[in-house]
């Protein structure tokens, strides 16, 4: 299977910078545009699009399905990592008030660091990955897009090299960024990390989470 991971467009949680899990913080104008860009990166229709419940993703999601003529499955196990009391919090907030989970965050042990009254890294990897081989089994050789989230994209991709998951700070992708893995049996390949051409090219493009 061809694995075509979107990240969904942006949101105003993004643009300030806020910690954003679970909450359902819709796409701003951007987001849309964004939304929009990626959609007609598509040249030809995947055969199947799946996404996140939150509309962030969602609605990403509608925009290509739009574009391409494919229905979207909401498949739950796609939301974003749970990122408990932390949700909504700026960077000085959360330095503040999570100093020992953030050294236990930014250290080699950051795979089995829960956020505070939320997930781990690894708990998110199982069960993004569990999801991915439910699809697989549906689409064993075709292309499929999944529009998702960020730490989802993140430890899907170390799942792919192998990489442990305290290594995903290595890895940088994009708001509304295009990343493509081929899956089979034993194995995966990444092919793209973090295209946005279709960003550039609609003058969207930019760094922010």
């Amino acid at each position: 299977m061809r694995l075509i991971l979107v990240r969904h467009g942006e949101t105003e949680h993004n643009r300030s910078g806020l910690t954003l899990g679970r909450a359902d913080v819709p796409l701003n104008d951007r987001g849309r545009a964004q939304a929009r860009a990626v959609a007609a990166s598509f040249v030809h229709p995947p055969a199947a699009i799946y996404a996140s419940p939150l509309a962030r993703a969602h609605d990403t999601a509608r925009a290509i399905g739009a574009a391409t003529g494919v229905a979207v499955t909401v498949e739950p196990d796609l939301v974003e990592m749970d990122v408990g009391e932390m949700e909504h919090l700026a960077g000085a907030e959360l330095r503040e008030r999570y100093p020992d989970f953030l050294h236990l965050w930014l250290s080699g042990d950051a795979a089995d660091a829960r956020m505070p009254g939320g997930e781990t890294l690894r708990e998110v990897q199982t069960r993004a990955w569990e999801a991915i081989e439910r699809i697989r089994q549906v689409h064993p050789a075709a292309e499929v897009v999944a529009v998702t989230h960020n730490f989802v994209i993140l430890t899907t991709v170390c799942r792919a090299l192998n990489l442990p998951l305290s290594e995903f700070r290595r890895l940088r992708h994009g708001l509304a960024s295009r990343t493509v893995i081929d899956i089979r049996d034993g194995g995966a390949t990444l092919i793209q990390l973090n295209d946005n051409a279709h960003l550039l090219a609609a003058g969207l493009a930019d760094d922010r989470k």
